[in-house]
């Protein structure tokens, strides 16, 4: 029975070739679509979960309430170096912990010199993690504070080989380079590990240098992540009050000091520690670090439901299409004693042979775009069973559910047909049924949404790449300057080797770049016994002619003057209101309260510049100065470049950098570009919107087309009387195409509102954003109602220009 059921489908398909073929295709299309966004989704929701101990690993967060000099709840994964020892001393149902502590070196290596991202970690990292060890021994390989383990693909870059346990690098951990051995070689970590691997080293290595001893006993200093593993069946997650006396237990001043000072008046203590389950890491926005918000995939998700159920509606669509050339076969297969359910369970075989061939297209497409995707997520999916065994049982069940969701109501509708009327061949399968109509006005309902949705991220996106940021972003390239050891000097041999070349002007260090990875540095202070939170950036004196800011009162810094290099500061507009001052009263002014252990030493105020944008257009300007005593180091180096080719001017700084610092190389970016890495997530989203609404309205006409060509069908004899009647060829065209018009025009009006509520809320995240005009939307309805026009005139031209004696013969 399975059999015939089959040669039957397979016999349908090839009736109709060309029909078959748009319908597989557009089913294909959206199931590779759907496909790659729920790889995307089941990818973001497995993170972590290979580990074999993931249900009894946890790292270890600080926890503020809410409240606190009222502020919001915070929480963040920085902590200092000696809780990992003592939270395993002090409770028991700590078994193991390591801490991990980010770093930069620089390697010199067989296959050359190379920049890499290191970890230090305690010697059970190896244990408690599931990071396969291709090539030495777990238990020793992290013993020796010169022993590092690699990853495979680190160790094909840096020896050509696998295997090189045994063999030696010249690592720059600290202030030099020296020699390490490799102890091990671990597998490639997957892509769903929040733990992202590079060169590990032993963190008695950190331990011993000038760094790690001041970090050593210090409970004030938070630099590194701890996590831990729990006995089986431990509670200690959810024992936060155990949890929060351990914190006062090694703090015990903060909460006196928070009293004293008015910071908090509640009974129970603001600070203290809390655990995050290592699987939830990925995804838990609550607290810092490199998360994804749940909600993105999500969306996602739904984004890509949408182009599947835009497909399932053109299968559903083309079908009745096809059953309109199909009558007299089921009038005479009913009449020859074929059931309803005969004919609905082989039709309904039709739809799902035509799914899993779908399916397997749909396969391959998603294969093909998959490098394309993984660039447009930032990511490095693989379509691995192995790695997502969830998939084994997600497509099969795709496969089943599209092909019975897109088949089942042409399967019943078409068993239900009236054998007489069929054989007779008087049976019109209208296209102004309110199913057909209803499905195609949604189809283009959600296309157009999609396209309003993309006309204005992108125009946002361009609004805030284009914006100006208060300051002259254009020729300033930034030179990384992190890892050399005297960057004094550095920078004075910089600025002499090139202070001959006429088209650089200006080169200033300074310490925190611009761009989403620089990152940034606040400081908190009581000002007159008021909580000032203020955004903090250590500079020289050519910062503010290398950026051309505008001084609005007061001076620039002066290295030859002791105070700027001791005491003095520069502060935005922004933070010149926050203390309450004026333009005229702020020159001379004291931070109060930010350097408490010496009052002598609080900053000065010598000047005010214009507020500029050195953040994100997402938030407002905020409160900032700049000050040059810190002694952190300013290893970022702002070069202005004169307008022109910049090649020239990029070699020379490349020539006086080899010569001043051989061993580090040349590492450059431009400012412009830095700033626009704010907006990477913008930028995702409307591609990722754009080509969804392309694909929507795709497929979206492909169903206009299956309709068209049914109510073609259906009136072919009507327009052969037209013809025979003196109707010309615009007026026949006209007359067919003037019911689908105006279907996706109520389609428009329908998407209209809901894209403006959309995008409301989207740009409710910026601080700056643009306006919604009425072009936005016109253009979006313009492009769907163009695009449609089109679709159904291929059709309606074509029965127009039809010979009526072919449609009139029988009558």
């Amino acid at each position: 029975m399975v059999q015939y059921y089959l040669k039957r489908a397979l016999r349908g398909l090839q009736k109709q070739p060309v029909i078959s073929a748009i319908n597989i295709l557009g089913l294909s299309l959206g199931l590779a679509c759907f496909m790659l966004f729920l790889l995307h989704v089941v990818d973001e929701f497995s993170f972590d979960r290979f580990h074999d101990k993931s249900d009894r690993l946890f790292r270890v967060y600080n926890h503020t309430a809410a409240g606190f000099r009222n502020e919001p709840e915070h929480k963040d994964p920085w902590l200092p170096m000696p809780l990992g020892p003592a939270m395993q001393r002090d409770m028991p149902e700590v078994v193991a912990f390591t801490r991990i502590r980010g770093w930069g070196v620089f390697i010199q290596a067989p296959k050359g010199i190379f920049e890499e991202s290191t970890q230090f970690v305690d010697p059970a990292f190896l244990q408690m993690f599931s990071f396969p060890m291709l090539f030495g021994d777990p238990l020793q390989a992290l013993n020796d504070p010169f022993q590092v383990v690699l990853t495979e693909k680190l160790a094909l870059k840096f020896f050509g080989e696998r295997n090189p346990v045994g063999r030696t690098l010249s690592l720059k951990v600290l202030d030099q380079f020296e020699p390490y051995t490799v102890s091990g070689v671990l597998a490639d970590p997957p892509s769903n590990s929040s733990i992202r691997l590079g060169i590990l080293l032993p963190i008695a290595r950190y331990a011993v240098s000038d760094r790690g001893k001041q970090d050593a006993d210090r409970w004030s200093r938070c630099s590194m992540e701890t996590y831990v593993e729990l006995i089986p069946g431990a509670h200690l997650s959810s024992d936060t009050q155990r949890l929060f006396q351990f914190y006062n237990q090694y703090h015990p001043k903060e909460e006196p000091n928070a009293r004293t000072k008015g910071w908090w008046s509640k009974p129970a203590s603001p600070f203290g520690y809390g655990l995050q389950p290592l699987r939830t890491i990925h995804t838990d926005v609550q607290i810092e670090g490199p998360t994804v918000n749940p909600a993105y995939p999500l969306i996602l998700l739904g984004i890509g439901s949408l182009i599947l159920l835009i497909a399932c509606i053109n299968f559903t669509t083309l079908a009745i299409g096809r059953a309109a050339n199909r009558a007299r076969e089921i009038g005479v297969a009913k009449v020859l004693g074929a059931s309803r359910s005969q004919l609905a369970l082989q039709y309904l075989g039709e739809a799902l042979l035509m799914s899993g061939l779908s399916m397997i297209l749909g396969w391959i497409l998603a294969l093909a775009a998959l490098p394309l995707f993984n660039q447009l997520t930032d990511k490095k999916l693989v379509f691995s069973f192995a790695q997502f065994p969830e998939m084994f049982v997600l497509l099969p069940l795709l496969m089943v559910f599209v092909g019975f969701i897109a088949g089942i109501y042409p399967s019943i509708m078409l068993a239900r047909l009236d054998p007489i009327k069929t054989i007779r061949n008087q049976l019109r399968l209208g296209g102004g049924n309110w199913l057909t109509r209803s499905l195609l006005t949604g189809q283009f309902a959600l296309s157009t949404g999609l396209l309003i949705c993309m006309v204005i991220m992108l125009r946002q996106l361009h609004f805030l790449q284009t914006q100006h940021p208060g300051f002259n972003k254009e020729n300033v390239v930034v030179v990384n300057a992190f890892g050399v050891r005297d960057l004094t000097s550095t920078l004075k041999q910089f600025r002499e080797k090139l202070s001959a070349t006429p088209k650089i002007t200006h080169i200033s260090g300074v310490e925190i770049g611009f761009g989403a990875n620089a990152g940034w540095s606040t400081s908190g202070f009581d000002f007159y016994g008021k909580p000032i939170q203020i955004f903090e950036y250590v500079v020289d004196q050519e910062y503010i002619p290398t950026l051309e800011l505008e001084i609005l009162t007061g001076r620039n810094f002066d290295a030859q003057v002791v105070a700027d290099t001791q005491v003095s500061v520069i502060i935005n507009e922004t933070a010149m209101q926050l203390f309450g001052w004026s333009l005229q009263n702020a020159v001379g002014q004291v931070l109060d309260g930010y350097n408490t252990e010496n009052p002598a030493r609080n900053p000065v105020v010598i000047g005010v510049v214009k507020d500029y944008h050195f953040s994100s257009f997402r938030k407002g300007i905020e409160p900032m100065m700049l000050q040059m005593f810190s002694p952190f180091p300013r290893s970022n180096f702002f070069v202005r470049m004169q307008a022109g080719d910049t090649k020239p001017h990029l070699a020379q700084l490349s020539e006086a950098w080899t010569a001043i610092e051989p061993t580090i190389p040349f590492r450059y970016a431009f400012l412009d570009e830095e700033l626009n890495t704010f907006y990477k997530t913008e930028q995702r989203w409307s591609t990722v919107v754009s080509l969804a609404g392309g694909l929507c309205l795709f497929l979206a006409c492909l169903g206009l087309f299956g309709l068209a060509a049914l109510v073609t069908a259906n009136r072919i004899k009507e327009i052969g009387i037209r013809k025979v009647l003196g109707a010309s060829l615009w007026s026949i065209t006209g007359q067919l195409a003037r019911d689908f018009l105006r279907l996706v025009l109520l389609a428009v009006l329908i998407a209209m509102p809901l894209g403006w509520y959309c995008m409301q809320r989207w740009l409710g995240g910026f601080e700056s954003r643009i306006e919604l005009a009425w072009w936005m939307f016109a253009l979006a309805g313009l492009i769907a109602l163009g695009v449609a026009l089109f679709t159904v005139s291929i059709q309606s031209v074509k029965a127009a220009m039809a010979n009526p004696v072919h449609s009139l013969k029988n009558e």
